[in-house]
Parts: C-alpha cells; structure tokens; sequence
C-alpha cells in the first residue's frame, strides 16, 4: 500500500478519483495506453494494478500501472515475460558497465538491452502516449528490464542473496503516460517518491553551495600522484588563468590504504600508484596519507597536516570555499583491511556477479575486485566507519566528500539479507553521517548509475557523476 501523503512533501499528487478514466490498462492480453496497444500477447501470471495517484491537473490522463506477477515457486531471481513490444520507437538508459549507464534506442523488444533501468515509449500522431516503463525497488528485491525472445519484453527481479526468495510481486514495474518525455518521468518520479517512500526529490532538498561554483578536480591531473604542493600550483594557474576555484575536490591517492600482504608503515600506499595497483587496497587509517600527513605550511609553521594544508589553501586563494574528498562506499576500492588497529570488524568478501552484470562490458575495477575480494564491514557497524572517517575530515577543515565506487553492495549481499537490505543500511549511515558531519548535503555520488541507488540512497544526496 502507498505511504499517506505528507503536508511536507510537493504539493504535485491526488488520491484517485474513481471516477477518473485509467491511463494504462491490461485488457485481455494487452497492455493500452489510452486505449493504444503498446504490448501485446501478455501473459496470464502478469498482474496490472493502477495507481492511486494521480497528478494535480485532474484534466490529463496521467494515471499510471504498477505491474507485478504471480510465480510457481520462491525464488532469489525471476525472470518473467511482460509483453511483446512490436514496432514503436524507445529511447532508453541501459547499464554498460557496473557502475555507469549510457542511452539506447530501438523499436522491438529483441532491441532491449540487459539491466535496463528505464525506457521511453514514442508517441504516434493516433493519439498514443509517450509511455514509461520504469523498473522498481519491491520488498528485498530489484527489477530491471530486458530482452526475451520473440521480442517479449523481459523483467528481471532479484534479491542479491539465495536465502532473500519470493513469489508474489505486485509492483516491480511502474508505467506511467504523458504528452511530453520530460514532464513524464518527473510526474511519474513523484508517484514512486510516493509509493516507495525510500528517498526524496530534489525539489524536497538543498543543493550544496558548490552547484554555483566553478570547481577542480585533482584526479585528471594527478590521478594517485596527487600532492599539496601538485594541488596548490594547479590551483595558482586556474587563478593566474582568470578562472579561480571556488571548490576544490581532492580525488583518489589521499587515503592511507595497503595490499592485505603489505607491512603497514608510515609510507603507506607509496607503491601504488600504477592503473589498477590501487584497486586491490583496502583502507588501514582514517588519517591522510603520509603526502598530506607531512605537510609543513611554507608561511605558518603551526598549519601542519592536512588541515594546516586546507587551511593554507583558503587562505591563499579566497576564491576557495569548498574542500572535498574522495572516498569510496566500502572506505576504499578493497574495502577495509580486516584487523587492523583502530578500523572497524569486517570480512573480506568474494563478489559474486548476477547474470545481467556478467553480461555488462568488461571493467579493470571489476575484475581486480573481483578477484582480490572486498573488506566489508557489516551493515550493523558500518556507521563506525562513516563516523571515524567523516569526524576526522571535518576536523581538518573538509566540507564534503564525493563518494565513488557506490554500486558495489549488489554483488557482495548473499550473506547480509540480499542487496536492497544491504543497501539500506549503508545509505542510512552515510546519511546520518553526511547530516551530522557535513551540513546534510555535502556529498556527491559517483559509479551510482543503478535504480538500487536512485530509489534508496537520495535521501539527501542532490548530486551525482554523470
């Protein structure tokens, strides 16, 4: 059942009315969108059930349909036949690669790639709707779309753990209808802001300032090389130049991170700074690196450490009011290094790949995590991580932090109640920690291009690497 609605959320829905004509329907074996065809030859188990929402112009049809179905047997993963799509024209985002999605186009079914996170049906000038289909969180599971045979539209629905099983699903997929492709999927947006009640629009949040800022990133100039005084000169010639910074992020090659086979020292990570060396680390001290650890202030002998650098830099260039770093979701690429003084419990975990990611393009991340496993710290003390990480940037004067390598938690979550589970836990942290440490909003996603993030993790994050 839909949450009730708030007095604080947009004021963009209305129950239904109903007296009020469906947008889509499933007659017989058809799915209409305003009485047009749009898939045929839908199966028996394939179960429509409109939405009780509706937009606030009472005078479109712009109800939607959650789509669900009815299996033999629990299982961790199901995937079911929707429909045939027969000659319209889609536009739609697929993921290429673990993390990253990018745009595909077709007019049949076969056309469909695997892990589609949403796709776009053309309008004709017959009156037919533009229409979306939109995959969905449902209880512990994840649906995504895909192609069958004989141009059916497949949906794939999975839990991430052989122990997190169902049968009956009600609303794995939503569709929605609309004049126009822009307005539909932000209409169709609030609906599952509504039906899910997992995250918030960005009309419900606050920016952080850097949006209307000019800012630079260290990690095209120095990739893991980056150095105080490599950032300081980059940020002298962007000034000198007449573009000055007013953020400044700080990527990958800050962290102190080492291989499991590693001595742990004061040198730390020093040798690894080739592609895909940094890959295989795993995070061993909330603490800068011995790059920053070290820094002495030229002017001020008292500004010492990263936060004698941080403070340096805004000093120096005015401009400057934003410092944020990088980090990844699990602490670093590799995780964190199991028993090590100070970090928290955790187990090195062997990623597994579900059956759409296998099919994705082959990524050096991927198989050297893959292959050197990830040090997971368990959902229930994760915030013990985020709190030791983000107290100590806060006090050395950072603002925020942009947090990579986020869909990782689908392939380790076979032990921890599945992915959306998984998930849950580690947004709902770093949430809590963004709040207390960084205003609530300081915090960019990146490597996030999975419905997994988008439904659980928005919370409060307004910004992500596209």
């Amino acid at each position: 059942m839909a949450p009730s609605l708030s007095k604080n959320a947009p004021d963009v829905m209305g129950l239904l009315d109903s007296n009020m004509p469906l947008s889509i329907t499933l007659e017989g074996s058809n799915f209409l969108a305003n009485g047009h065809p749009i898939l045929t030859e839908v199966p028996l188990s394939i179960i429509a059930t409109p939405s009780p929402f509706i937009t606030s112009d009472k005078t479109k049809n712009t109800v939607g349909c959650f789509v669900g179905f009815d299996a033999d047997e629990p299982k961790s993963q199901h995937v079911v036949p929707i429909g045939k799509l027969k000659n319209i024209r889609f536009m739609s985002i697929f993921r290429f690669k673990v993390w990253w999605t990018t745009h595909w186009i077709g007019s049949n079914g076969k056309d469909i790639e695997n892990e589609t996170q949403m796709l776009i049906l053309d309008k004709n000038d017959l009156g037919r709707p533009y229409v979306l289909l939109l995959p969905l969180i449902e209880g512990p599971f994840r649906a995504c779309l895909q192609h069958g045979v004989d141009d059916y539209v497949e949906m794939c629905v999975e839990s991430g753990s052989t122990s997190v099983c169902g049968s009956k699903f009600r609303s794995s997929l939503y569709m929605h209808v609309g004049d126009d492709p822009f307005g539909l999927v932000k209409e169709a947006m609030k609906v599952i802001r509504f039906h899910l009640g997992t995250f918030k629009l960005l009309e419900e949040k606050n920016p952080p300032g850097i949006v209307d800022k000019f800012g630079w990133c260290t990690w095209d100039a120095f990739y893991l090389k980056v150095h105080p005084k490599g950032v300081y000169e980059g940020v002298k010639g962007l000034v000198e130049g007449g573009c000055p910074p007013g953020m400044v992020l700080i990527d990958d090659g800050w962290q102190s991170i080492s291989h499991d086979e590693d001595p742990i020292t004061d040198q730390d990570c020093m040798n690894r700074t080739a592609a895909g060396e940094q890959m295989p680390c795993r995070l061993v001290k909330y603490e800068e690196n011995y790059k920053f650890r070290d820094y002495q202030s030229p002017k001020v002998p008292k500004n010492k450490g990263m936060g004698g650098f941080i403070r340096d830099l805004k000093d120096e260039f005015g401009s400057i009011e934003h410092v944020y770093v990088w980090h990844a979701l699990c602490g670093y690429w590799g995780g964190v290094r199991p028993n090590v003084k100070g970090m928290p419990e955790c187990k090195v975990i062997t990623p597994k790949l579900s059956q759409g990611l296998q099919m994705t393009m082959e990524d050096l991340a991927v198989d050297k995590i893959v292959n050197n496993g990830v040090g997971l710290v368990p959902p229930e003390l994760v915030h013990k991580m985020y709190e030791g990480l983000h107290s100590h940037l806060s006090s050395v004067g950072i603002d925020g932090v942009k947090v990579d390598v986020i869909h990782l938690l689908e392939m380790l979550s076979e032990e921890y109640g599945g992915r959306v589970e998984l998930a849950k836990a580690y947004y709902k942290a770093l949430t809590a920690s963004v709040k207390k440490h960084f205003k609530g909003n300081g915090v960019i996603a990146s490597m996030e291009h999975c419905n997994d993030f988008m439904f659980l993790g928005t919370e409060a994050i307004t910004l992500g690497r596209v």
